[in-house]
């Protein structure tokens, strides 16, 4: 099947997009709606064009690439790596993110320090993949030993689940995905690199150009706006240094601690209008949902109240822990009423959540501090560059709330999304279990 032209997809008005489900592609949320960083980049570039999208969800990349090549979508947005062999099919767009393969092992198992540590290991990629061009790059100029096996009918986030499960000794997978997926099984680990950065973007037929300078314009202005800064933001800005004590030790709480206080956070979160996952992952930042925790500052609870914030929001008992839970998600949804209606979501969220932790004054100077920068008061993405230098005198002499620990609600608001998405994901394949046993 031949591909479309560009103005036979404006004329039909929708654009077909090729792509994977997976958390770093497209993926349905916990309200039902599609979401994932390749979903708000084509939504954003279909809005640009006035289409609609109509989405091909392809198991593997193997499936992306030859549907593609059969003309089955107009273009691939599945995270592909931009690779000579894939550019002697395809057209491909400009690149929008820079990605490391990854060798990825389990860490009780092998620990390979250089390639030729994987001579004699079992490796198995996905086929037709990025990995396996490089495997096979090495092996033609310098390991002719190297060897691997290519699964036809398996993602990548299969392949590192198998890993995980000790059913295979390593794979390989871009760094992105790495980071993601060690929330989920802390076990593994990435110890060497197979090569240098390489880029993503996407594919199209060869003789699309006229798509590729319509994606290479839109691109230009995502960029240039800020836009392209806000999406690695929202789904990669909370993934740096991985603790691997700190996640086994979250997973096991979720099972021992998380079902006492469950259906409070729940309710809570039901009464105030906030999302139920994160109002548990906040709770468990700031208590590890112990619900008689104290610190030497005063604040106790499971929501680590001050009396005065538990006295104005009705709760007579920091220690109960369903007062706690109420009275911390009454504070949070009053802290995210505080703000203009310039910060959106999910910027509203993450400021709320700053200000719970250090206090909505600091953050108003904050704020006033971002555009005196030249920054957006209304941006997390700047004013986690911001709060920092409250704590040094030269900026916070002359705000008005003055010396703050800003650095704290930087790492606070990190970690709670942090915990949010391994929850999330506890509690979805909890649901999956469940109504597969059901179904049985």
């Amino acid at each position: 099947m031949p591909s479309r032209s560009l103005a036979e997809i404006k004329n039909s008005g929708k654009l077909v997009v090729l792509t994977r489900n997976a958390p770093t592609t497209y993926y349905i949320d916990q309200t039902g709606q599609p979401t994932g960083p390749e979903y708000d980049l084509v939504e954003s570039f279909a809005e640009f064009l006035g289409v609609d999208v109509e989405y091909q969800i392809c198991q593997t990349v193997d499936q992306v690439l030859t549907d593609l090549e059969q003309g089955k979508g107009d273009l691939a947005a599945a995270g592909l790596t931009i690779t000579e062999a894939r550019e002697e099919k395809f057209r491909f767009s400009p690149p929008y993110q820079e990605i490391t393969p990854q060798v990825v092992t389990r860490r009780d198992r092998i620990q390979p320090e250089s390639i030729e540590d994987l001579l004699g290991i079992e490796i198995v990629v996905i086929a037709s993949s990025s990995y396996a061009e490089r495997l096979a790059h090495l092996r033609d100029t310098e390991y002719p030993e190297l060897q691997w096996e290519e699964a036809q009918d398996l993602a990548t986030e299969q392949l590192l689940f198998d890993v995980w499960a000790a059913n295979i000794d390593c794979t390989i997978a871009d760094s992105n995905i790495v980071d993601i997926n060690r929330r989920y099984y802390p076990q593994l680990m990435a110890p060497i690199n197979l090569g240098r950065a390489q880029q993503l973007g996407w594919a199209m037929a060869p003789r699309r150009r006229d798509l590729s300078r319509a994606i290479a314009k839109w691109m230009k202005d995502f960029e240039q706006t800020g836009q392209m800064d806000h999406v690695h933001e929202k789904y990669y800005g909370f993934f740096e240094a991985f603790d691997y004590v700190d996640t086994m030790r979250y997973l096991r709480r979720i099972q021992a601690r998380f079902p006492k206080y469950r259906e409070y956070f729940r309710q809570a979160a039901e009464k105030y209008d906030l999302p139920f996952d994160l109002l548990a992952a906040q709770a468990y930042q700031e208590s590890h949902w112990n619900p008689h925790a104290v610190s030497p500052t005063g604040v106790r609870g499971i929501m680590m109240l001050t009396l005065t914030t538990a006295r104005e929001m009705g709760v007579s008992n920091r220690l109960d822990p369903r007062q706690s839970i109420f009275g911390g998600a009454k504070y949070l949804a009053r802290l995210k009423k505080s703000f203009s209606e310039k910060v959106t979501e999910p910027d509203l969220t993450w400021l709320a959540l700053a200000a719970y932790n250090v206090g909505r004054g600091h953050l108003h100077d904050a704020q006033i501090l971002a555009r005196k920068l030249g920054l957006s008061p209304h941006s997390w993405r700047d004013l986690k560059q911001v709060l920092p230098l409250l704590a040094d005198q030269e900026y916070y002499k002359d705000l008005k709330y003055g010396y703050a620990r800003g650095y704290e609600p930087v790492r606070y608001v990190r970690n709670i999304r942090e915990y949010r998405h391994i929850l999330r994901n506890d509690l979805n394949n909890a649901d999956a279990n469940s109504q597969q046993a059901s179904s049985q």
